[in-house]
């Protein structure tokens, strides 16, 4: 009993190109034609067919094939590495499940960075991208504390600077710099690694800086860039003035 070439790729699930790959790899034997010369496949090439496909199946390069004497196989270090993708993979898999929940619980929302889905509504549009790029710039424990932030009603003075018009006169900004400090104050005293960050950065500090500066520029417009520099310089100087004094001194 023997099998053509298409009978022997049938069998095996695969397809007559792919049994022509493995034999021009050196996996699989050429088998014995007959007089008509046509291929005539017996059992042990069917065995040492599905030998392969099993290793293509767990991902396993026809490059990392080996072929041995009683069939084909593998190194353990090529199996390790394939494991090691595969839990990469996994927990992936795990993460998107758990974004995928959380927009049908609240909405396809895309805009806001994984686990903002519940607060997005409260956000404005500069909150919402803020979101996307601290997920890449900061560790995931920081990261809770953002939500944390966020997931509260914003003060008159958030809510005003978030509208401030790139108009907007002298007296506007100046109120809005002593108000807008005192909120920045609040937030530095609750999170106190906001002032010295470099703990929990994915990125080097330098490249955080300048990704942060790029971000701020593209999204807020020149009068909310000075009032937000000149509020943080204003709550830095009275958290130093907070502080207790040196006991040395």
């Amino acid at each position: 009993m023997s099998w053509s070439t298409r009978e022997l790729a049938d069998l095996a699930s695969t397809t007559v190109n792919t049994v022509r790959h493995y034999h021009e790899r050196g996996l699989l034997e050429e088998p014995d034609r007959r007089t008509n010369g046509y291929k005539q496949y017996g059992v042990p090439h069917l065995i040492r067919l599905l030998q392969i496909r099993r290793l293509r199946d767990i991902g396993v390069p026809i490059a990392e094939i080996k072929r041995l004497d009683a069939g084909v196989g593998t190194s353990p270090e090529v199996l390790a590495a394939i494991d090691a993708n595969l839990v990469e993979t996994i927990e992936r898999s795990q993460r998107a499940r758990v974004e995928i929940a959380d927009m049908l619980q609240h909405g396809s929302i895309t805009d806001v960075a994984t686990g903002f889905a519940r607060v997005a509504p409260r956000l404005s549009a500069s909150e919402r991208s803020l979101t996307l790029i601290y997920s890449q710039l900061y560790e995931p424990e920081v990261i809770n504390d953002v939500r944390e932030m966020l997931d509260t009603d914003a003060d008159a003075a958030t809510v005003e600077f978030e509208s401030l018009s790139a108009d907007a006169d002298e007296a506007t900004r100046a109120r809005l710099v002593e108000e807008f400090a005192e909120t920045i104050t609040k937030t530095l005293v609750n999170y106190p690694w906001i002032a010295t960050p470099e703990a929990h950065l994915r990125r080097t500090p330098m490249s955080t800086a300048v990704t942060m500066v790029k971000t701020m520029h593209a999204i807020y417009n020149p009068a909310q860039l000075e009032v937000l520099e000149r509020a943080a310089e204003l709550a830095r100087t009275r958290e130093d003035l907070g502080r207790d004094p040196d006991p040395r001194t």
